[in-house]
């Protein structure tokens, strides 16, 4: 239970990557951390990319940055809708600037181009999404996982074991 008063926002919309949105989902309850799922305020249930339901606790406009350790975003084709919600791009983008552990995998770089916090900062995504990556100004490593900092990204499901150990660890802290 390292995670015990930890909380965590979880970002979901449509498409999302279910083992990306799951895995970390579970691991962080297992480790004590209250997890709460966000939307784009779309919908009240989001479905993944193969069906699999998930209800959402708040909408992304009733989220209070302030009172989260961390946001995860589960790729997929999710980032690339929820980046057209600004409340879903002002999570990201304020957790950041309140040094925030944000856990992105897949696609969920989309996310992370849009809310401007990339330049500089080395990262990885699933490598569709390297241009922008790199376009966006971020150091592109072709690794199972890397932290930068508050930072940390991975490339796909097969990477989950590493993702989850970095983002646990960061929000042991």
């Amino acid at each position: 239970m390292r995670l015990k008063g930890k909380k965590v926002v979880l970002l979901v919309e449509n498409l999302y990557q279910e083992l990306e949105l799951w895995v970390p989902y579970y691991r962080l309850k297992e480790e004590g951390a209250e997890v709460v799922v966000a939307g784009s305020g779309s919908n009240r249930t989001y479905t993944g990319k193969y069906g699999y339901p998930i209800e959402v606790n708040k909408e992304a406009k009733e989220i209070d940055v302030s009172k989260f350790d961390g946001v995860v975003i589960p790729g997929g084709y999710a980032p690339d809708v929820m980046r057209r919600y600004p409340e879903m791009v002002r999570i990201v983008r304020e957790a950041h600037q309140k040094g925030k552990v944000i856990a992105a995998i897949c696609h969920a770089g989309w996310m992370l181009v849009s809310a401007g916090i990339l330049k500089g900062k080395k990262v990885t995504g699933v490598s569709a999404i390297k241009d922008d990556l790199v376009n966006a100004g971020a150091n592109y490593l072709d690794q199972e996982v890397v932290r930068d900092g508050n930072l940390i990204t991975s490339r796909k499901p097969e990477d989950l074991p590493a993702f989850c150990r970095e983002m646990i660890e960061a929000l042991g802290k």
